[in-house]
């Protein structure tokens, strides 16, 4: 795969409008759906008369609707210097593909380009059969189109009177292991009733982090788990309570960069070892609880009043 330029945004610190999009969107809903494929005994030749008919530098390799590897412009420039442009695909394919998965939030196929300086990623389903393909282009045009939807709904609700809300307000989701399609709900529905009361967005940004931390926790560490909000007066609490392995080491646990995950989580682009540290940082209150073999629960609170800094 060809490197290319990233894409000028970052998944912490854009502006919260952009960060709103970015976990709410998922993958299939900006990846290019008409993907142009090879087969594993079609020429390099073959492949790089598709490349310049359809002016693209990377070509997914399938067999049937799995991907088995992918030639980028640098193979097939490298066949023509060396003189096997008519050899198959098969020898010369990079097997070890990065992919995504088309229901992870888009904020991970950013992540992605900006770390590997891919032209393009491969998208994949729960089958793992290839659906899609994904691109800096993709991304940047999806953003701009959803950002201008954004801005007048904005502007429609700037028009309006905001009714004060005093009352206290409970709100409680489920969550369920490696369900990355739900992923990212919960928060976006907290986010979305926090602005509704005209909450600082400095202090709505804490709490989305922190309550997006603790749902991927679960989706990804535990069996599952439910996020419960209790929206008070001066403050927001989030209680995150799962069932599963538990954390035999807290202490450990809270440490930047330190992580449980599997290979294939890692894979994925979650285990980075940073969402319990994260969901402290934020947090004006922090307290967790685990039991090995039964379940972790953490409980964050942040104030709305309160001065802290991300």
């Amino acid at each position: 795969m060809e490197q290319e330029g990233n894409i000028p945004i970052n998944t912490t610190d854009a502006p919260s409008v952009v960060l709103d999009l970015i976990y709410q969107l998922k993958i299939k809903d900006v990846m290019g759906r008409n993907v142009i494929t090879a087969g594993k005994s079609d020429t390099l030749r073959h492949i790089q008369g598709l490349m310049r008919e359809n002016y693209i530098s990377g070509l997914p390799i399938t067999e049937g609707q799995t991907l088995v590897g992918i030639i980028s412009i640098e193979d097939i420039i490298r066949a023509l210097d060396l003189g096997y442009i008519d050899r198959l695909a098969d020898d010369y394919m990079t097997r070890n593909v990065i992919v995504l998965e088309e229901d992870m939030p888009l904020s991970f196929a950013i992540t992605f380009l900006n770390k590997y300086r891919y032209g393009r990623f491969p998208v994949i389903n729960k089958k793992k059969e290839m659906t899609g393909i994904i691109t800096s282009k993709n991304v940047i045009h999806t953003l701009l189109t959803e950002m201008n939807k954004e801005v007048q709904r904005l502007e429609t609700l700037q028009q309006k009177q905001a009714r004060p809300q005093d009352n206290n307000s409970q709100m409680s989701f489920a969550t369920v292991r490696y369900d990355f399609e739900l992923a990212g709900r919960a928060s976006t529905e907290i986010k979305k009733a926090l602005k509704s009361r005209n909450i600082d967005p400095k202090i709505v940004r804490r709490i989305a982090i922190a309550s997006y931390e603790l749902e991927i926790n679960q989706v990804v560490h535990s069996l599952g788990g439910t996020m419960n909000y209790s929206i008070q007066p001066d403050r927001v609490v989030i209680e995150a309570v799962d069932t599963g392995p538990g954390i035999a080491d807290i202490n450990l646990a809270l440490q930047e960069g330190w992580s449980t995950a599997d290979e294939w989580i890692r894979s994925l682009g979650f285990g980075a070892g940073m969402g319990l540290a994260n969901t402290k940082r934020v947090s004006d209150e922090f307290t967790i609880s685990s039991t090995v073999g039964v379940g972790t629960t953490v409980r964050s609170t942040v104030f709305f009043n309160s001065p802290k800094e991300e």
